[in-house]
């Protein structure tokens, strides 16, 4: 095995696991054997009733139902980022180019949980997942992961999600566009495609800050060498040194591709990003393309319209409907309910309604079921709710 080839550990990591047993150091007396079991932190925490799982993750912490991830390398592409390798339990069951996956830390005794987009391809040896996060001022996963991430260091997934995919019947022509972290869904794509020596049309615009700030920079160059169906540009939007010049706009499709119209079209990025691909789309006749944004539009919320009680049975809490998504409603009532993204995409906060109608914030949508999940940070009651809270 080579020590410094990530996808290599990834694929022994579990093997070596089951093939340890646990021993416990020699003792000539029981006194003696006393001695060291009670300065073993195994000892104390056996004192206490656990699962199995709890059991097996005290000696061996993948070695459990749970999907967790050992990072086995760690590096930084820019001063805002961090980039990790994981290599996933045997639980894992793989993912789509372009889903995300949820990520889960323990930060001064809370566990936190982020979505992250993994950038690596399907093909990954091993199943290793790369991911590349970037930060921001209130990003407090992002943070404590650029600063505190190390090899050896094991942290929770969850299940990759979402449609955001290529197709499995891969189209003739592919167009991925991305700005800021953005980039790693499409990353994911393209890498993907490479793999699978995909041998059309390929287009692949990025806009990132400043050069400083972009991300895979050399890799992006070194694919567009290797494959000559692939026409790679970028733009910096602070910044001089790029091929383009200002934000996305139509002149810019024709610097990665000879039409865009026919493309199977993918846009990760930031809200104007979007707007901008889309208002050229429309202006064409094209069908809109695949979108997916990691940060949420702004929203207005009525609040002085509310009406109706919220009620939280699991905790006997009540109050007055304020007008918020649930989220921030069950936060205010004092409760501390699981989350993440706090814009419908991870799931985390999937909460049971018993009774009630809620509304989406993003797409106006009302459902009225008397017994359903709903992700409770993109939900605002309409009259009286009930959720298992």
């Amino acid at each position: 095995m080579t020590s410094g080839d990530p996808s290599v550990l990834c694929e022994h990591l579990y093997t070596d696991s089951i093939q340890e047993t646990i021993k416990l150091p020699p003792a000539t007396t029981p006194r003696g054997l006393g001695r060291r079991l009670l300065r073993s932190s195994l000892l104390e925490a056996l004192t206490y009733p656990h699962g199995v799982d709890r059991y097996v993750e005290l000696v061996r912490p993948l070695l459990v139902k749970d999907v967790r991830a050992e990072i086995t390398e760690v590096r930084h592409q820019s001063p805002k980022s961090v980039t990790l390798t994981l290599c996933p339990n045997e639980n894992w069951r793989g993912l789509r180019a372009g889903q995300f996956v949820g990520v889960s830390v323990v930060i001064d005794g809370v566990r936190e949980t982020r979505p992250y987009s993994p950038a690596g391809s399907e093909h990954a040896a091993g199943g290793a997942l790369e991911l590349t996060v970037s930060t921001h001022p209130d990003g407090k996963v992002s943070r404590y992961l650029r600063d505190h991430a190390r090899p050896g260091m094991i942290v929770g997934l969850s299940q990759a999600d979402g449609d955001f995919v290529l197709p499995d019947r891969r189209p003739g022509r592919v167009l991925l566009i991305s700005g800021g972290s953005g980039v790693t869904p499409v990353m994911a794509m393209l890498r993907t495609l490479c793999d699978e020596g995909f041998a059309g049309e390929i287009g692949f615009l990025n806009y990132a800050r400043s050069r400083e700030l972009a991300l895979y920079g050399a890799e992006l160059e070194q694919l567009e060498q290797r494959h000559p169906a692939l026409r790679v540009a970028r733009g910096f939007t602070r910044g001089g040194g790029a091929p383009l010049t200002g934000r996305f706009c139509r002149e810019h499709l024709r610097a990665v591709l000879s039409e865009h119209a026919g493309a199977a079209t993918f846009v990760c990025g930031p809200p104007a990003l979007i707007d901008s691909v889309r208002s050229v789309w429309a202006e064409d006749g094209l069908a809109e393309p695949a979108v997916e944004s990691f940060t949420p539009p702004a929203l207005t919320f009525d609040t002085d319209g509310a009406e109706g009680v919220v009620s939280f049975a699991a905790s006997g809490r009540q109050a007055a409907n304020s007008g918020l998504p649930l989220l921030e409603q069950a936060e205010d009532a004092g409760l501390a309910p699981d989350h993440g993204c706090r814009m419908g995409i991870c799931n985390t906060c999937s909460c049971r309604k018993t009774a009630g109608t809620v509304r989406n914030v993003f797409t106006g949508e009302t459902s009225s079921a008397s017994d359903e999940l709903i992700r409770i940070c993109v939900s605002v009651p309409v009259g009286d709710v009930a959720l298992d809270l």
